[in-house]
C-alpha cells in the first residue's frame, strides 16, 4: 500500500496590508512585499517554544503577540495548506523551524546506525545450504514499472529543490537590489541612509503618512507648463514602491547624492529619479505642514524641564540659520542672497523650539540678505505670541519693539568695561538654554544636502526641502536632551 502523498504550494495573499516582519537574524521578510510568505506565532507549548527561540538562535528573547516567523524557514511538509482560497495557511501540531541562512536553508544528512551501516550474514543460512534451483532465462529483459512510493519520494525532493532555489533567487534578487528590504535588519544602514534612529522609527512614521499617499500628485514637466485653471492630469506610478520612492528621497535628503547616482542605485531613469524627489518634497511638505506643531502656552508648560525655573515663561528658543547656495550671474540677485554674516550668497530661514526640545515653528526661506528682524515680522509668528508668554533670543537679535511679549536676551556691554556679576549670571545662563536650538539646527544640517552650496536649479523646490528637513526632526531621532525626557 503507497503512503499518500502530500503537495504543499505556498499561498499568494493579494493586496496584503499586514505590516509583520520575520523575527529570524539576517532574514528581512516583510509581509507587506513578500506576499507568497506566511508569517507564523510561536507556539503556546512553552517547550515547544524554547525549541523555536534554540533554533533560530536568539537568546534572551522576548515572544510577543507580534512576534512572527516567515515560512521560509519551515519545511515544505510541514505547512498544512488552506482548504479555501479564503483560508490561512497553518502548521502541523510540532513544528519547529529548520532552515536558516548559516544552514543554506537544508537539513542535514541523517547518520545511519553502526549496525545499520555494516552487512552482516545471515544467521539463519549460516549453517543450511540454499536449495538449487533452476533458473529460465528468457532471450529479453523488459524494464520493470518504477514503485509509486519512489515516484513520490522523487517528486517531493524536486519539490523542495524548486522551493530553495526560489528562495536563494529572492535572496540573491533582495541582496542586488537597492530598497528599504534590503537594509530592514540594520539600524546602523537605516540611520546613515535616512537619519531616522531606527527601522522600527521609520517605519512607524511611514504608517502615519501611508495612508495619504494614495492621493499623492505627482510632478511632471508638463504640469510646469499647464494653465493653472486646468485639472491636473493622471500620471502614471513609476516601477518603484510607495516606501521606495520614500526611501530613495530620504537619501537624497540625508546624503545630498547626485540625481544620476540614485538613478544607477534604484536602476530607474535620471528624469524619473527628479519626478520622485519633487514629487516627494511636495507631498511632505503638505502632509507634514498640515501638523499643528505650535503648541499653546498650557502644553508648554506642562512640559517645561526644570533648568528653565528662571524662564519658566519662555514659550519659544527663536533663532536664524543661513544655507549657503550658488551665486547668481544677475547682480541685482547676488545683492539680494549675499549675506554679510556669512560672507556668501545664502537664503535665510527662521526656527522655533519649545523648552522641551520639540520644533514648533519653521518659517519659510528668505534671501540671505533679509535682517532678522524683518523675518521675525514677515514669518507670521508674531500673531501667535501672547502677552503673558516670552521668547527667548540670542543677543544681536534685537527684536523687543517687534513683538508683544517679554524677550530673554544676553546684557549687552553697550559702552561699559565689564559686565556686572547678575548679568554675568543672566548671560551665561540664558546661553546655556540657548545652546540646544543650535544643536536643534546642527540636526538640520546634519542632512547632506545642506552641507555644500545649493545649486540654483533647486531654488524651486528647497524651501520645501528645508522645511520637510526641519519637521523630520520631531520623528527621526530621539529627544533632542535625554536629561529632559522625562519631563516631556
Amino acid at each position: 500500500m503507497t503512503s499518500k502523498r502530500m503537495k504543499v504550494s505556498f499561498q499568494r495573499r493579494e493586496d496584503s496590508t499586514s505590516s509583520h516582519h520575520c523575527c529570524v537574524p539576517q532574514c528581512t521578510a516583510f509581509a507587506k512585499f513578500n506576499t507568497f510568505l506566511s508569517f507564523h506565532t510561536f507556539p503556546k507549548d512553552k517547550e515547544i517554544q524554547k525549541r523555536w527561540v534554540v533554533n533560530i538562535r536568539r537568546d534572551h528573547f522576548t515572544v510577543t503577540n507580534q512576534t512572527r516567523v516567515c515560512s521560509r524557514h519551515f519545511q515544505s511538509t510541514d505547512l498544512i495548506e488552506p482548504q479555501t482560497p479564503a483560508g490561512r495557511r497553518r502548521l502541523k501540531n510540532g513544528t519547529v523551524p529548520l532552515l536558516f541562512h548559516w544552514n543554506n536553508f537544508s537539513l542535514p544528512a541523517p547518520r545511519t546506525g553502526v549496525w545499520e551501516r555494516v552487512e552482516r550474514p545471515n544467521t539463519d543460512t549460516l549453517h543450511t545450504e540454499a536449495p538449487s534451483m533452476d533458473v529460465e532465462y528468457s532471450d529479453h529483459d523488459y524494464c520493470s514499472s518504477a514503485e509509486p512510493a519512489a515516484l513520490d519520494l522523487s517528486l517531493d525532493h524536486n519539490e523542495d529543490q524548486i522551493a530553495r532555489l526560489q528562495k536563494q533567487i529572492e535572496e540573491i534578487t533582495i541582496s542586488t537590489k537597492f530598497c528599504l528590504e534590503r537594509f530592514a535588519a540594520s539600524d546602523d544602514d537605516i540611520r546613515f541612509y535616512t537619519r531616522f534612529a531606527t527601522h522600527a522609527h521609520l517605519m512607524a512614521f511611514w504608517r502615519q503618512i501611508e495612508p495619504a499617499t494614495g492621493k499623492i500628485v505627482r510632478v511632471t514637466r508638463a504640469r510646469t507648463e499647464a494653465r493653472t485653471d486646468e485639472v491636473p492630469h493622471a500620471v502614471n506610478a513609476t516601477s518603484l514602491q510607495p516606501i521606495d520612492e520614500f526611501f530613495l528621497f530620504m537619501t537624497y535628503l540625508s546624503l545630498g547624492l547626485v540625481q544620476k547616482d540614485l538613478a544607477h542605485r534604484f536602476r530607474i531613469h535620471q528624469s524619473t529619479v527628479s519626478r520622485i524627489i519633487n514629487t516627494w518634497a511636495n507631498f511632505l511638505y503638505t502632509v507634514l505642514g498640515a501638523v499643528g506643531i505650535w503648541m499653546d502656552e498650557e502644553t508648554v508648560k506642562a512640559h517645561m524641564p526644570d533648568v528653565f525655573q528662571s524662564y519658566s515663561d519662555t514659550q519659544v528658543i527663536l533663532d536664524c540659520t543661513e544655507l549657503r547656495c550658488q551665486t547668481p550671474h544677475s547682480l541685482l540677485l547676488q545683492s539680494e542672497v549675499f549675506s554679510n554674516y556669512k560672507s556668501h550668497c545664502t537664503f535665510k530661514g527662521l526656527i522655533g523650539m519649545a523648552p522641551h526640545g520639540a520644533v514648533t515653528f519653521v518659517s519659510s526661506l528668505y534671501e540671505g540678505a533679509i535682517s532678522d528682524r524683518e523675518i521675525l515680522k514677515q514669518s507670521g509668528i508674531v500673531s501667535l505670541l501672547k502677552p503673558t508668554m516670552a521668547v527667548m533670543v540670542d543677543k544681536g537679535f534685537l527684536v523687543e519693539d517687534c513683538v508683544p511679549c517679554k524677550v530673554h536676551i544676553p546684557t549687552f556691554l553697550s559702552k561699559r568695561a565689564q559686565l556686572s556679576g547678575p548679568e554675568v549670571r543672566k548671560t551665561q545662563s540664558i546661553a546655556r538654554l540657548r545652546v540646544h536650538v543650535e544643536r536643534l539646527i546642527r540636526r538640520v544640517k546634519e542632512h547632506k544636502i545642506f552641507s555644500t552650496a545649493i545649486p540654483l536649479s533647486l531654488t524651486g523646490s528647497i524651501n520645501q526641502l528645508y522645511t520637510v528637513a526641519c519637521l523630520l526632526v520631531n520623528y527621526q531621532n530621539g529627544p533632542l536632551v535625554k536629561a529632559w525626557a522625562s519631563n516631556c
